[in-house]
């Protein structure tokens, strides 16, 4: 019923073939680029479906409006390409199937959206939440789903989102604040791509907190650290609400230092890697983006991702830099976290 939408003639006339010459896992030129894609798209066989590591880059790097990742996620499936091996992967789908048991606080018109990721619910105390708590919805019912790219089964997200969908119309509520990038990014970029009606406006919880601390901006006092930010893969998909990583830090005081691996040439965390394709790919990856940080002076390592902080929070904490997340961040701004 929900079919991607993706026009190879893009890919055809693409001028630069950035989707696959930008990657940062594979070693691709401009023709090559363009040749893989279209051979992808007609479901013939391609090197790059064997060595995608699934960080969702090409969905940024694409300006043209297409979905590479996507395609490339389809076809792999299509083509029993696993990405994990099988046992990991059902356990993934097990984890995120509906079971009929969530947690709904007071409902308001516009609500929070912690998918299910338990570590948001200590997160949002406090005078950057008050106005919207605690108006939240917490469980698999209301899951965003955009992890099973990771395992290439975009098949389990087309059953899956729509009812999620439902979900949410049942509840009335007009904005939707994702505190997830996957969330942001599958109800404004993964659901529009294959034709799945939102019937919400989806709102980052970047902009919202920008938003916050603006109101409360006599309360701030410049933090003067110098701190790294790491940029989760599934940011790839909000590309248009990165902007508001610099704007938090200049509005609280922080300095983030400019360094090889971040914006678009940003590294995963590794988590996945470790799980799909090896220690060796993690260990190197994360190697190369924590010694970028030692390199350039970084105090703090700042996280969007939950999963991400748990996957390099020590390991950087082991090279004398502070992991924190962005909300403690601004909370430590607003004098509510030490």
């Amino acid at each position: 019923m929900y079919s991607l939408r993706f026009d190879s003639d893009i890919c055809r006339t693409c001028p630069s073939g950035a989707c696959l010459v930008k990657c940062q896992y594979m070693d691709v030129d401009k023709e090559t680029a363009k040749e893989e894609m279209v051979k992808i798209s007609q479901g013939k066989d391609s090197f790059v479906l064997e060595q995608c590591v699934t960080c969702y880059a090409c969905e940024e790097y694409c300006k043209r409006g297409n979905h590479p990742f996507y395609l490339i996620t389809e076809k792999r499936e299509e083509k029993g390409i696993l990405t994990s091996p099988r046992a990991i992967t059902k356990q993934w789908i097990n984890i995120g199937h509906p079971q009929g048991k969530y947690i709904i606080g007071g409902i308001k018109p516009r609500i929070l959206s912690f998918g299910f990721m338990p570590e948001f619910l200590k997160m949002v105390k406090g005078r950057l939440f008050e106005d919207i708590m605690p108006s939240f919805i917490f469980g698999q019912e209301f899951f965003c789903n955009v992890v099973y790219l990771h395992f290439a089964n975009t098949s389990i997200i087309k059953e899956r989102l729509p009812m999620v969908m439902e979900n949410f119309k049942r509840l009335g509520v007009e904005e939707v604040v994702c505190m997830h990038d996957e969330c942001y990014g599958s109800f404004a970029h993964l659901a529009p791509a294959y034709g799945i009606e939102v019937p919400f406006k989806p709102i980052h919880y970047f902009e919202y907190l920008y938003k916050r601390l603006k109101e409360l901006r006599t309360e701030i006092r410049p933090l003067k650290i110098k701190v790294a930010y790491q940029r989760p893969c599934s940011s790839r998909l909000s590309s248009d609400k990165h902007h508001f990583v610099r704007d938090i830090m200049e509005l609280i005081g922080v300095d983030l230092i400019e360094r090889e691996y971040q914006d678009e040439n940003a590294l995963c965390c590794g988590g996945i890697f470790a799980m799909c394709y090896g220690y060796d790919l993690a260990h190197d990856v994360q190697t190369r983006n924590i010694n970028d940080m030692v390199a350039h002076g970084a105090e703090y390592c700042v996280f969007n991702c939950p999963a991400c902080q748990s996957t390099l929070g020590e390991k950087v904490a082991k090279r004398d830099i502070k992991p924190i997340h962005m909300i403690d961040l601004c909370k430590m701004a607003i004098g509510e976290q030490p």
